[in-house]
C-alpha cells in the first residue's frame, strides 16, 4: 500500500485530504510544523509528499531541499502562494507539482494519482545515461560534461534526463511540459520552457549560443541531437 506525507497546519484541509486518499487505498502521515515533519520523514519511507508552503515554525520551501539531499521522491507543493515567482522556485528545488488554494479534489487526487504513476514507471533497470561527452547517473542524481560535475536545479536535471531519455526525438513544448510538469499552463508555459532550456545550454553546450547537443526545431519544439 502507497504510504503518503503530507505537511499541512489547516486542520479541515488535513481532514478533508486524509479522508479523499484513504479512500483511494492510500495511507497518509500528517505533520503539522516543520519539527513534526522532521521526526516523521526520520522513521519513515513514502511514496509521495505533500508540502504546504507557510509553516508555524517554517517553510515547506525549507523541507522540500532538506528532503531532495538523500530522496527522490515525488513531491507536490499545495499551497495559497500563487505568484509565479514561488511556483519556479518550488519547482526548481525538486518540487514536481504545484497546486494553489483553493482547488478541486477531484483534480488534486487527478494529479496525485499521475505523480505515483510516473515514479512507478521509472526505470529502475537503467542506472546511467551517456550521450554527447554528458553522463548522467540517474541513482544518484548527478550530472558529469567531459567526466567534471554540473551543478544543475531539478528542474535542469529533469529536463536533461527527458531529452537524453528521447535521443533524435523532437519533443514538442506542450510534450515537454506534460511530461515534466503537472502545473497549470499559466504557471509554467512555454515563455518559462524557453528559459529553462536557455538555462541548461550555458551548462551542458560548449557555446551556447550555437548549441549542439539541445537543438531547436523551428515551429516544432526541442530535440537532444546525437549526430556530429
Amino acid at each position: 500500500m502507497k504510504q503518503l506525507f503530507l505537511l499541512e497546519d489547516d486542520m479541515s484541509l488535513i481532514s478533508g485530504l486524509s479522508f479523499a486518499v484513504k479512500k483511494q487505498g492510500y495511507e497518509i502521515d500528517v505533520a503539522r510544523t516543520a519539527l513534526e515533519a522532521d521526526t516523521l520523514w526520520v522513521n519513515g519511507k513514502y511514496d509521495l509528499v505533500i508540502l504546504d508552503v507557510s509553516l508555524p515554525d517554517g517553510s515547506g520551501f525549507d523541507f522540500c531541499r532538506k528532503i531532495r539531499q538523500t530522496s527522490k521522491v515525488p513531491i507536490m507543493f499545495l499551497t495559497a502562494a500563487d505568484e509565479e515567482t514561488d511556483i519556479i522556485m518550488g519547482l526548481d528545488m525538486g518540487g514536481d507539482d504545484y497546486m494553489t488554494k483553493p482547488f478541486k479534489l477531484a483534480v488534486f487526487l487527478s494529479r496525485l494519482n499521475a505523480l505515483i504513476r510516473r515514479s512507478e514507471n521509472f526505470n529502475t533497470d537503467t542506472t546511467e545515461l551517456n550521450s554527447n561527452d554528458i553522463t548522467v547517473r540517474l541513482l544518484k542524481g548527478e550530472v558529469y560534461k567531459h567526466g567534471k560535475p554540473l551543478d544543475l536545479t531539478a528542474s535542469e536535471y529533469k529536463l536533461l534526463c527527458l531529452f537524453m531519455e528521447n535521443p533524435d526525438h523532437i519533443l514538442s513544448p506542450k510534450q515537454i511540459l506534460g511530461k515534466l510538469w503537472d502545473c497549470g499552463e499559466n504557471y509554467i508555459d512555454n515563455n518559462s520552457l524557453t528559459v529553462y532550456v536557455r538555462r541548461l545550454r550555458t551548462k551542458i553546450e560548449d557555446n551556447p549560443g550555437k548549441p549542439k547537443r539541445i537543438v531547436t526545431v523551428r515551429g516544432m519544439g526541442y530535440k537532444w541531437n546525437t549526430a556530429d
